[in-house]
């Protein structure tokens, strides 16, 4: 009851005009930040961060994080439109988001991710309001062991649930480690697989990887297949709109498991964007239509878009409690609060309660100004998909090259994303599964980090993995996700015999 108090509190500081205007600015802002790949909003963040030094901490804060959730949404446009996430967390989205908007049907793609977002989102403020003690010890409890047993579960949920072949996801996520390996080792200081580009020491950065993946990959294939005429058309309706938003209830399961892993995800160190492959990987083994995941399948939107904004939500509360953030966003915003004179920390909740409950306010009013912009814009951004493809396609390009260039500004970051995007073109012609590649490269580094410092912990003994409930439950959940396939494999011959009987005794009831 206490927490209501305070947040019925921070209503009434949330909740003025200039703070509203506030929000709707830092939303937009946050969607053309999205929207464009190569930023990102830790990166856009950043850039509106030194605007707010003359504000009050309530009101800078209120804006970045506006962003924050502007981002997230506009993340998802470029991803069910042309296939380039403008965030790393909104990659899953592409895999059922772009085949739907291809094939005519980009307001019903956009206003879902929109909707299930939301719905995320909402969760993730609901954790930050009434359990913020329970998190604040089990984050504590987290070290090295426990962040890579969060990471390995990760990389096993795709062995396992996946969908596809499991040795297939193996050497996926294996090419993915090695490119994540690529400059310093964190551990030793050692340069490694550089093969003498000097350039290579800072690593291949993601977002290249990204946009010559999905972005020149896919146009390849377009271009090679010619289904480019699926994608010029689609009518603008508002009444579809709504009618997607209120066919979510359907999918309640999909919703609140996704919402689950993304508040999991999102307090411990597993990040949006590996909830949001998580998410879509258990969606896929369990849904009625697992086998339909990657044609434009509903439930392929709902349960990344729904963890990622899960996720990056509750990924602000371990920041606020704590003083760890949960995600790069969150970290920029911890400066920021350092900056205002603030501490993160269990005291910032005894010492700054104006602010705090002010920030976990604006979290609900916030979320609610962005759904009602993007929303809006649905029949804008839809309209994109009209736009015939022999102008979308060197649009594509352009995007791409300019989004890698400016990266680092350097011409070797051009010529990886074409790179990536031949590996792109021949991973979907042979078949093998994108997602745990991406994966690899954006978080094999830290379980490598992870499990590096654990063995430096344990003087090399593996027993330190099951030193506790809780890193033990994480490591053998893991395990029993890579065993999955193989478990299967071995019951399927026991299935058998019972099949051909039924269709035996079938084939006997027709001749009779």
């Amino acid at each position: 009851m206490d927490n209501l108090a305070e947040l019925l509190h921070g209503f009434t500081i949330a909740v003025t005009v200039p703070h509203l205007v506030l929000m709707a600015v830092g939303v937009l802002l946050g969607i053309l930040v999205g929207v464009l790949p190569g930023l990102g909003a830790p990166n856009g963040v950043s850039l509106l961060l030194p605007l707010t030094f003359g504000m009050q901490p309530v009101s800078a804060i209120i804006l970045l994080s506006s962003m924050y959730w502007g981002a997230l949404f506009g993340g998802s446009v470029t991803s069910i439109l042309f296939n380039i996430p403008g965030e790393p967390s909104s990659v899953a989205t592409t895999f059922d988001g772009y085949p739907m908007a291809r094939d005519g049907r980009p307001t019903t793609a956009l206003a879902t991710a929109f909707g299930s977002a939301a719905f995320g989102a909402l969760i993730g403020v609901i954790l930050i309001t009434f359990l913020a003690s329970w998190v604040a010890q089990v984050a504590l409890a987290f070290g090295p062991p426990e962040y890579f047993a969060v990471y390995f579960l990760a990389f096993a949920s795709f062995v396992g649930m996946g969908g596809a072949a499991p040795i297939k996801t193996v050497v996926a996520l294996a090419i993915g480690f090695a490119i994540a390996a690529i400059g310093i080792d964190t551990v030793s200081g050692s340069v490694r697989l550089t093969m003498g580009i000097d350039e290579l020491v800072k690593g291949v950065n993601f977002v290249v990887a990204v946009m010559g993946l999905f972005g020149i990959g896919e146009l390849l294939v377009a271009v090679e297949e010619e289904i480019h005429a699926r994608a010029v058309s689609s009518k603008i309706d508002w009444g579809e709109v709504f009618r997607a938003v209120g066919r979510l209830p359907q999918h309640s399961v999909a919703l609140l498991r996704s919402a689950a892993i993304g508040c999991w995800m999102g307090i411990t160190p597993g990040g949006p964007t590996a909830a949001s492959f998580m998410s879509y990987g258990i969606a896929r083994r369990f849904s009625r239509r697992g086998r339909y995941f990657g044609t434009g399948e509903v439930e392929g939107i709902i349960s990344p878009e729904t963890a990622d904004h899960a996720a990056g939500t509750s990924a602000l509360l371990p920041m606020l409690s704590l003083g760890i953030p949960g995600s790069a966003t969150a970290a920029v915003m911890m400066g920021g609060l350092m900056i205002w004179g603030l501490n993160p920390g269990p005291m910032l909740f005894v010492d700054q309660k104006d602010f705090v409950w002010g920030l976990i306010a604006s979290m609900y009013v916030g979320n609610i100004v962005a759904v009602a912009l993007v929303l809006l814009t649905v029949p804008v951004f839809a309209a994109l998909m009209r736009i015939p493809f022999v102008i979308i396609a060197p649009l594509i390009v352009i995007i791409c090259v300019v989004g890698a260039y400016s990266v680092s500004n350097s011409y070797l970051d051009v010529v990886m994303m074409l790179g990536f995007g031949i590996v792109g073109y021949l991973f979907k012609k042979l078949f093998y599964p994108l997602a745990p590649l991406v994966l690899a490269i954006v978080i094999g580094d830290k379980a490598e980090d992870a499990f590096r410092q654990s063995m430096l912990m344990s003087k090399g003994s593996l027993g330190i993995f099951f030193a506790n409930k809780l890193v033990t439950c994480l490591i053998v959940a893991g395990i029993a996700l890579l065993l999955l396939p193989l478990a299967l494999q071995l019951a399927r011959p026991w299935r058998k015999p019972a099949s051909r009987t039924k269709e035996t005794t079938a084939k006997e009831k027709v001749i009779i």
